[in-house]
């Protein structure tokens, strides 16, 4: 893994300016506790995944701070508009095993793309429930990657827990359906809902991300615990404040309050 160009750091730090100004819309985020986040290290930032969006809100915001990369399933990596820009910039892609994907070699793409990310001291953004919570809580079962990254990786490795929450409720969730949100589908309905609401007038939601450093205590359950009893852990600290309720915001400035969200 290359040093980025500085031509492709400016584009990318372009890219997330316009997308936070982008998000910041429909999205009204708190940031706790970021100051604990090292500037001098590399960073494995560790957060629960409520929604499709929220890699966009956490990325956009923390790449002022540090210079992060993603790990990015296929279904997203490859979407025409943004595979040139995700090459360039080096994220991570992996195989999309919900999808049908048959690579079964997915965790040591993960692993090795980490570690190596660490070479260079660059950080990285790993989901270790590796799909977005099917309930207002995060469950991470007998998922690995997290697990086998901290077991192996460098000793100036800062480790970041980030809860996210007020996006459980949004369409960008499964709090409907029960499946995944259609990428496309959402982002044309938001450009739509901007574009109707004037631009500066849509309905916020309110949206929590709080970092807090969790490296000694991960880094010794990763060390002498179970994998089940390092995923419990995590469990822990993303649903401390418990399940989460399902918060619908509205869509339009003059319409009340219905059960429909973004």
């Amino acid at each position: 893994m290359k040093e980025k160009h500085f031509i492709v750091k400016g584009i990318a730090q372009l890219i997330f300016l316009l997308g936070r100004l982008m998000l910041s819309l429909r999205y009204k985020v708190e940031l706790s506790e970021l100051n604990c986040i090292d500037k001098h290290r590399p960073v494995l930032f560790l957060p629960n995944h409520q929604a499709v969006v929220d890699p966009m809100l956490l990325v956009s915001n923390v790449y002022l701070h540090k210079n992060v990369v993603p790990v990015i399933t296929s279904a997203y990596y490859d979407l025409p508009v943004l595979h040139t820009f995700f090459k360039r910039w080096g994220a991570v892609r992996v195989s999309d095993l919900g999808a049908g994907s048959r690579n079964t070699n997915v965790l040591n793409d993960i692993k090795a793309a980490s570690l190596n990310a660490f070479k260079y001291k660059r950080s990285m953004v790993i989901y270790p429930s590796g799909q977005i919570a099917e309930q207002g809580f995060e469950r991470i079962l007998n998922k690995k990657s997290a697990y086998e990254i901290i077991k192996d990786m460098p000793n100036n490795v800062q480790i970041i827990g980030v809860r996210i929450d007020g996006l459980w409720g949004s369409i960008w969730s499964k709090a409907y359906t029960g499946k995944s949100p259609h990428f496309v589908r959402c982002l044309l309905k938001g450009i739509s809902y901007t574009l109707v609401n004037l631009l500066f007038f849509m309905p916020r939601r309110k949206v929590n991300l709080a970092f807090e450093d969790i490296t000694p205590t991960a880094k010794e359950k990763a060390a002498h615990a179970s994998r089940q009893e390092f995923n419990m852990f995590l469990e822990q600290f993303y649903n401390v404040n418990g399940e989460e309720q399902p918060t619908f915001v509205k869509h339009y400035f003059w319409m009340s309050t219905k059960k429909t969200s973004r």
